[in-house]
Order: C-alpha cells, then sequence, then structure tokens
C-alpha cells in the first residue's frame, strides 16, 4: 500500500488493485489492512474498508485455528 501510495502521488505506473487482492488472499491482508490505514490509500474504496478487513479477520481466525 505504501508504494503504490508513492507512486500515485508522483503520477507513476501503478500496482493494480486485482494485484494488491491476489497479495492479500495469500496471505497478507492483515499487512494489507495495516498498510490500507497507516498510508490512508485505499480507504475511500468499499471493497477495500470493507473487504481487506474481514479478509485479515478471517485469515487471524484460520491461523488461529491451525495453531491450536
Amino acid at each position: 500500500m505504501g508504494l503504490d501510495k508513492h507512486k500515485a502521488k508522483r503520477r507513476r505506473f501503478r500496482i493494480a488493485e486485482r494485484t494488491l487482492w491476489l497479495l492479500a488472499l495469500a496471505g497478507g491482508a492483515i499487512g494489507g489492512a495495516a498498510g490500507m490505514y497507516t498510508f490512508r490509500h485505499k480507504t475511500r474504496h468499499r471493497a477495500f474498508r470493507y473487504g481487506l478487513p474481514l479478509l485479515a479477520a478471517v485469515e487471524l481466525f484460520l491461523y488461529w485455528r491451525w495453531m491450536r
């Protein structure tokens, strides 16, 4: 999220939203959600605002269940 925000400010080639979602689905939703709020990036997009924290919660739950 930080790199995409940096590129957005400088009007450079951006990271596709599809790529951000694929990284989140591959286990990076917690970091993606943290980065989204830290850098205030993609917070206006409803899919990111609600979907990424929800996916992060699911990943945390699955991780917790797997570690038990």
